[in-house]
């Protein structure tokens, strides 16, 4: 099974979601999206389909969001795509592109309506929040 993650690794919600993915003995594609940032194409693809609006997608938090007028509602989707691509702090992580589909893990449990094969499988988050307990049932 081919399962990407747009990864963050000093997110803690993008560590708890990848933790999840391997924890369903998967080995990801893992992508530095501040790094190796995706092109045009693929970020508005990712954004579809995981049923987001381009807005839904930006990332507010520690970011140059207001600096940048990006809260200007006169904005069109394809300025604030430019504003992301050219800088990829704005893209909201973690995105997770599995066989059943694209999802924005925020919280990283979301990861689990398209990764069902991490169901059943004990999982705590870094904080010790227990996502799916001891008997393989999600909380």
């Amino acid at each position: 099974m081919t399962v990407t993650i747009l990864h963050n690794p000093d997110c803690g919600t993008s560590r708890n979601t990848l933790a999840m993915i391997r924890g369903a003995g998967i080995d990801p594609e893992i992508i530095l999206y501040l790094e190796t940032p995706p092109d045009r194409a693929r970020l508005v693809d990712l954004i579809n389909r995981a049923g987001l609006s381009v807005r839904e997608a930006i990332r507010i938090k520690d970011t140059p969001y207001f600096a940048l007028g990006l809260d200007n509602p006169a904005l069109s989707d394809a300025e604030l795509i430019e504003a992301m691509l050219a800088d990829p702090i704005l893209i909201n992580r973690p995105l997770v592109e599995t066989p059943h589909g694209v999802r924005l893990c925020r919280p990283s449990e979301v990861v689990l309506d398209i990764l069902p094969e991490a169901l059943g499988i004990p999982f705590t988050k870094e904080d010790g929040e227990v996502v799916i307990d001891a008997a393989g049932r999600r909380i």
